[in-house]
């Protein structure tokens, strides 16, 4: 009898997962489930193009056509409220129930909201949805001075969009350094050198206290003390994983929903991927690992058995006239070795880490060419033979041991 297989969440993983399932399998039901009003698209285009074109189709990771070609019931502003391990059942917030054979929940994860005094005022904003983009882009059209609370990836772009729209952009970042968990203090002060030189007040070390202003933001409070005007807020401080649908279920979960190396749950024929699976106690939130995950769940789910190989985390940034990268483990305590070429003029930074003799992560801003060849290291495990070399000398070894 023809199983049906159904997809919680509509993100690059789900569509990973299908086109793995359909490579072995092309009889099953497949029924995709999402909340949004749209199918599924592509998220990461929402802040590396804010002003560019939202238009649905531009930004759809597959066309509507494809969903029919490969015969899956896509279910796109529909609200799974429950479900039921021991009969099977997905409850819709109708009331309404659909049984499923095999259950793949790639709900992702949602950016965290930060305690802050005011956080639900108008003027303030996030940004995970193609709902969210368009309520900054209308926004921002009518605002001139805006507070970027959060120094990571995301907080950078957000920050270099406002700025090329001619506004006035702060940056507020709670710990000591721009990307705190990608770049160590040497790359976090280049980096901060030059976004000031677009005119970008950044202040790290600092906490928002208050949002002020009657109903919508006029000003933050910083510190209990020092209050800075503006007229509209973007945070992004981390994210979580959307894991409420399985709280009243034997689904395991932590910070996220605990998987194996097959994406398999604790729960027979349930599976996790994406931002919402934890895997070797790491809920790691990537684009690239998304992708990863949602393939092996897939190949599973159809019976093909495949099991995930650790992908390298890699960050990119291109803003600010430059471009960075950070992978692996930049954690210099982890290191035996580090090899570093730096020009504070060009503003070159390029540092790679090393253990027992093999290359465990990089930390690289103006040379984004050298991405492919350094991951490839990592994930090969490639020994590198004389640590005693420049970072030049190494990537030259690299290349030839490709």
């Amino acid at each position: 009898m023809t199983k049906r297989i159904v997809i919680l969440g509509t993100g690059i993983t789900s569509v990973t997962a299908i086109k793995a399932i359909r490579e072995i399998d092309l009889d099953s039901e497949i029924y995709l489930m999402g909340q949004e009003k749209i199918y599924p698209y592509n998220r990461v285009k929402l802040s590396k193009g804010l002003f560019n074109n939202l238009e649905e189709n531009s930004i759809l990771l597959q066309k509507k056509e494809w969903y029919e070609q490969n015969k899956v019931k896509i279910f796109i502003n529909t609200k799974v409220v429950n479900i039921n391990t021991d009969s099977f059942e997905l409850i819709l917030c109708d009331g309404s129930k659909v049984k499923y054979d095999k259950l793949l929940i790639a709900t992702g994860s949602s950016n965290s909201i930060p305690p802050i005094d005011g956080i639900g005022k108008d003027g303030v904003y996030t940004l995970r949805s193609l709902k969210d983009a368009l309520n900054i882009k209308n926004s921002l059209n009518e605002s001139a001075q805006v507070i970027i609370i959060g120094g990571g990836i995301q907080g950078l772009e957000m920050a270099w969009i406002v700025h090329q729209h001619g506004k006035k952009a702060t940056i507020i970042e709670l710990q000591s350094r721009l990307m705190p968990y990608q770049l160590d203090n040497k790359a976090s002060e280049i980096l901060k050198d030059i976004i000031q030189g677009y005119g970008i007040e950044i202040l790290t070390n600092t906490g928002v206290v208050k949002i002020t202003g009657d109903t919508k933001v006029a000003s933050i409070l910083i510190d209990k003390e020092v209050k800075l005007k503006c007229d509209m807020v973007i945070y992004s401080t981390g994210i979580k994983a959307n894991k409420e649908l399985i709280s009243n279920t034997k689904v395991e979960t932590a910070r996220g929903i605990v998987v194996n190396n097959k994406m398999e749950t604790n729960i027979k024929n349930i599976y996790a991927a994406g931002d919402i699976a934890q895997f070797d106690n790491k809920v790691i939130g990537l684009w690239n690992i998304a992708i990863a995950q949602g393939k092996v769940a897939g190949y599973n789910i159809a019976g093909k058995e495949t099991v995930y190989e650790k992908i390298t985390p890699v960050t990119t940034l291109n803003a600010f006239g430059t471009s960075l990268f950070s992978m692996g483990c930049v954690d210099e305590s982890e290191s035996t070795k580090v090899l570093i070429d730096e020009d504070d003029n060009l503003k070159i930074y390029r540092k790679i880490f090393i253990k027992n003799n093999k290359v465990i992560g990089a930390i690289f801003i103006g040379d984004m060419k050298r991405s492919p060849l350094l991951k490839l290291a990592i994930e090969k495990g490639i020994r590198i033979g004389d640590v005693n070399l420049s970072v030049d000398e190494l990537l030259d070894k690299l290349k030839n041991n490709k």
